[in-house]
């Protein structure tokens, strides 16, 4: 049977390009080692642990240590009598919102008052905020309504800040905070001045100053 030449032509075309194109995707042979033939990487052998120079290197080095602001030692606790721990903690500055309460209810109650006379007054706002009776802090002691005639609000009058009498205020108030020396009112919630006499029907615990305490 004969095959018309232009047909031939084709064939033959095509057997080539099929033959090429075999030949290029065809994965690339290499010949296969056997196992007990084969090179293996070498490995390095760890070296030991040198503890003289760790020792060494951890002497020289800084050991002081940062301590957070948090963690840092209370002040020192001043000793002696009242008037000493007065003289040693007195400054214009309480130090926060709440010792600054403590300090203006002690200054506008006390401060012509002696020294036992005013950590008495502190003593009976810091006992409020510990008693649960009243509000748990300082200042929500302070501005509880009607109980200090001096407060109009949430606002108190100017201190004069650079008196000795505002100093004086701010000592007291961090030594009944610190509950750094009892006072002769102890747990005392109540206090008036000595010109007046609301009768009271509570228990009298002391008289200090100008003023008569009650619990």
């Amino acid at each position: 049977m004969l095959i018309p030449l232009r047909s031939a032509l084709l064939i033959g075309a095509a057997l080539s390009a099929s033959s090429v194109g075999v030949a290029q995707v065809a994965p690339e042979t290499q010949p296969l080692v056997a196992v007990e033939n084969a090179s293996l990487p070498t490995l390095a052998e760890p070296k030991p642990l040198d503890i003289d120079s760790v020792v060494d290197a951890v002497s020289g080095a800084d050991d002081t240590l940062s301590v957070p602001d948090e963690e840092q030692a209370e002040p020192a606790r001043p000793t002696g009598d009242l008037a000493s721990m007065v003289e040693s903690l007195r400054g214009t500055d309480p130090g926060s919102r709440e010792l600054e309460c403590l300090a203006v209810g002690i200054y506008f109650e006390s401060k012509s008052e002696p020294l036992a006379g005013q950590l008495a007054v502190g003593d009976v706002i810091a006992n409020r905020a510990r008693s649960g009776r009243f509000p748990a802090s300082y200042c929500g002691v302070l501005f509880q309504r009607g109980q200090f005639s001096f407060v109009r609000g949430h606002t108190w009058p100017a201190v004069a800040r650079s008196s000795r009498q505002w100093q004086n205020a701010v000592a007291i108030a961090q030594i009944v905070d610190r509950d750094l020396k009892d006072s002769a009112a102890e747990g005392a919630l109540f206090f008036h001045a000595k010109r007046v006499s609301p009768r009271w029907r509570l228990k009298r615990v002391a008289s200090v100053g100008n003023h008569i305490f009650y619990r």
